[in-house]
């Protein structure tokens, strides 16, 4: 093996295929944002971003501040401006793999561990472009992940207790992105007590400080939970809550993470992060990353096991650090002359071009819908990536905008693909009985007495006049708006005028 941080004579350089893949991944997912309309985690982020907030109902507040923010600087919301951020993080994340796996193996493994990044699909796509926790989160563990590495694998390092300071604040950060920051702190942890060589650094006040500095970024989350019941941690901790033992449950969720990660990546990950965990402590290089990414990967599968099938993306910043460890090996294997190995890195990259042109021509147009409409019977999955901006235009049409009072849907999911549709001018309330962040944005007392327009995707058996009458003096159809994209429509939305605001819809969130 070469010496960390070199590569071998001759071949590619490493350096310019890294720059060469950030600037065609860039491209790709800036193209891929400026087609496809905001998923739903996403349009519920931008709407509730509007308000600033120290944290939020479902995450801490990172990214919400970071969509809002590029929002208002830029003064639009369109899809490509929102996700702009997370498509940089994006680019920093790969960067940082190069590096980090350029400081623990060589140049060359770490060329091969970015390309394998962006060919993965739960990193390149989601991650790396949708305004989601997961793209800065993951920025901010590679960042803090590759300045761990000066720390515990450099001979001498300069300035040590500014270097801990430094990680405490990335992984500080971390934390304030996405709870599975918690990883960081805890696998350095388990890392440092169970690797001889580096157990030194518990006797000094490095990592001690670090955790104090981590601490501190964490606070706007404490001091919000604190004013709202901890109804954060409360509902996360909720989502992992089970009974017994359901080995099909886990199995289906493992199978949800080799399909988002894409199975001929995933296999060879876990194969590698196999052997890592078999070399044990005494390989402190891999040991390092299997200590830092085993966390989400065991916890979570195992939170499956408990009856909750979960999503399957929660393992992702898990795996994100065993990619090193398998362009370790792939790059072995490619200097060995190794052909099967040679022949599946290049077909992994076709594959992957070839899904992202047919996924995201799909999103964008319905066009797989057209030549395949027997594939779509049961649903097509991509339409929750349509925006519902025809709604705004049919309300102009109809004369109600401006609103005479606010927006009502009938669930979070709802709420946030009308807000975003209609647009930052026109205030939204979520009435039902999980509202997520919904319910902090707005005190809904505030606007009894007030006239609303209840928006409601269209589905068999609901009836909204009798779920709201409790709510209004009257509610009346107004019209039904015709969703589409590409000439095709994927869904109806119907909307109706209630009149006289006057009972707030009952939730357990506390306030």
């Amino acid at each position: 093996m070469n010496e960390p941080g070199r590569s071998p004579r001759g071949g590619f350089d490493a350096t310019s295929v890294v720059l060469t893949v950030i600037a065609a991944g860039t491209i790709m997912r800036f193209i891929l944002a400026s087609a496809i309309g905001l998923g739903v985690d996403e349009s519920y982020a931008v709407v509730v971003a509007r308000q600033w907030s120290l944290s939020y109902f479902d995450h801490p507040p990172l990214h919400f501040w970071l969509a809002g923010l590029v929002a208002r600087l830029a003064n639009t919301e369109a899809p490509a401006v929102v996700r702009l951020p997370f498509t940089l993080c994006f680019a920093a994340t790969t960067w940082f793999m190069f590096r980090l796996t350029t400081r623990l193996f060589d140049e060359r493994a770490g060329a091969v561990a970015a390309v394998l990044l962006n060919i993965s699909a739960v990193f390149s796509l989601s991650t790396g472009g949708w305004v989601l926790p997961d793209g800065p989160l993951m920025a901010l563990m590679m960042a803090t992940s590759l300045l761990l590495v000066t720390i515990l694998f450099d001979e001498a390092p300069s300035y040590p207790l500014l270097r801990w300071a430094g990680a405490g604040l990335l992984a500080g950060l971390a934390l304030l992105t996405k709870y599975h920051g918690v990883f960081l702190l805890a696998g350095t942890f388990v890392f440092l007590v169970s690797s001889a060589p580096h157990r030194r650094w518990l006797r000094t006040a490095g990592p001690y400080l670090g955790a104090v500095v981590a601490a501190i970024c964490f606070l706007p989350v404490v001091l919000w939970n604190e004013r709202h019941g901890w109804v954060s941690l409360v509902f996360q901790g909720g989502r992992a809550s089970g009974s017994g033992v359901h080995v099909g449950t886990m199995l289906t969720n493992i199978g949800g993470q080799a399909a988002w990660v894409l199975p001929w990546i995933w296999i060879p990950l876990v194969v590698a992060a196999w052997t890592a965990l078999r070399a044990g402590p005494g390989d402190s290089r891999r040991w390092f990353l299997l200590c830092l990414g085993g966390g989400p990967v065991v916890v979570f599968t195992l939170v499956a096991l408990r009856g909750n099938v979960g999503l399957p993306h929660w393992q992702a910043p898990g795996y994100l650090l065993f990619f090193p460890l398998l362009g370790a090996v792939v790059q072995q294997r490619l200097s060995a002359g190794d052909r099967v190995t040679r022949h599946w890195l290049e077909l992994s990259v076709a594959t992957f071009v070839v899904l992202v042109f047919v996924l995201g021509s799909h999103t964008s147009t319905g066009s797989l819908a057209r030549l395949l409409p027997g594939a779509f019977t049961k649903g097509d999955p991509t339409a929750d990536a349509v925006d519902w901006r025809l709604l705004r235009t049919a309300l102009k049409q109809r004369g109600l905008l401006p609103i005479d009072g606010f927006v009502a849907a009938p669930s979070w999911i709802q709420a946030g693909k009308a807000g975003y549709g209609i647009g930052p001018d026109v205030p939204v309330l979520c009435l039902c009985a999980d509202p997520h962040h919904f319910y902090y944005a707005s005190i809904d007392t505030t606007w009894l007495g007030r006239n609303a327009v209840i928006v409601e995707k269209v589905r068999p058996n609901d009836d909204v006049i009798a779920e709201f009458a409790p709510y209004f003096e009257q509610i009346l159809p107004l019209d039904v708006i015709p969703i589409t994209r590409g000439g095709q429509i994927v869904m109806d939305v119907a909307i109706y005028g209630a009149r006289n605001f006057r009972r707030v819809f009952p939730t357990s969130q506390p306030r």
